[in-house]
């Protein structure tokens, strides 16, 4: 199946996941942008307004905790702006269309570059996320995660209460290795995986962009929705044009009237 020689790729997709025996998703910042989060980086980007994590990040964090949740991770501190904007937003139809897949057991696992917490919001629950969340905090020595409300921030850095290691936002900063229990799953999905759905996401980042490659290369079926073209087009069977939090409700419904 190859998306040049059909003139209806949504039928295509929604044949190509009907015949699938495991479908996992791949999200990225263009799914947040639909809910109205700014990219990182571009014109009215977070970063290009607030400043951009520096790229030995992690390596800062463990020369000096107490100044790198001063710095960037108090919510309550100089990113405020950023941690507000994450706060005030909601799931996009994309959203609740990927929780609807999982519902109804098409989805067996979704893997999101994205930190904003919206997949968990809209119901999301076989959910790896790659590049952490912002609402958690995870400690750096056990890898336990809590929710940040649980959390006293009146002594930076906080420290974890069953293990004593320190606590850093679970958000994976420059540097830092992605967490191991994460990237465990990602590799066991996308072994497993033989139709991946791509949306949202140029995957141009390592090393989430290497499963939808993993993927094709076992001879699955890679399915992508995005208004552009992307550096993935060129190994995708089937490529749906258009915004994710558009294309993935019509693709849950005609999966829907098809069964």
């Amino acid at each position: 199946m190859d998306q040049g020689t059909t003139t209806n790729p949504l039928g295509a997709a929604v044949q190509a996941i009907r015949a699938a025996r495991y479908v996992t998703a791949m999200t990225g910042a263009g799914l947040s942008v639909e809910s109205g989060i700014p990219p990182f980086r571009g014109p009215g980007g977070l970063w290009t307004k607030h400043g951009e994590p520096p790229m030995n990040g992690y390596e800062q964090f463990l020369e000096d905790p107490k100044a790198a949740w001063e710095a960037r991770l108090n919510p309550k501190g100089p990113m405020r702006v950023l941690w507000e904007t994450l706060q005030a937003a909601r799931p996009n139809p994309g959203h609740y269309a990927l929780a609807e897949m999982e519902k109804s057991g098409t989805l067996r696992c979704l893997i999101t570059q994205n930190v904003d917490d919206l997949h968990r919001a809209a119901g999301s629950t076989k959910l790896a996320e790659i590049h952490g969340n912002y609402t958690l905090v995870r400690c750096i020595e056990c890898g336990g995660r809590r929710h940040r409300d649980e959390i006293s921030l009146d002594q930076l850095p906080p420290v974890c209460e069953s293990c004593g290691g320190i606590v850093k936002s679970d958000t994976v900063s420059f540097g830092e290795p992605i967490p191991g229990d994460v990237l465990r799953v990602c590799q066991e999905v996308s072994r497993d995986c033989d139709c991946m759905i791509v949306a949202g996401t140029s995957a141009t980042v390592y090393p989430a962009a290497q499963f939808p490659i993993d993927v094709r290369q076992r001879g699955g079926v890679l399915i992508e929705i995005n208004p552009y073209e992307s550096e993935l087009t060129p190994i995708c069977n089937i490529s749906l044009r258009g915004p994710a939090g558009e294309i993935l409700p019509q693709l849950v419904d005609t999966l829907g009237a098809a069964s």
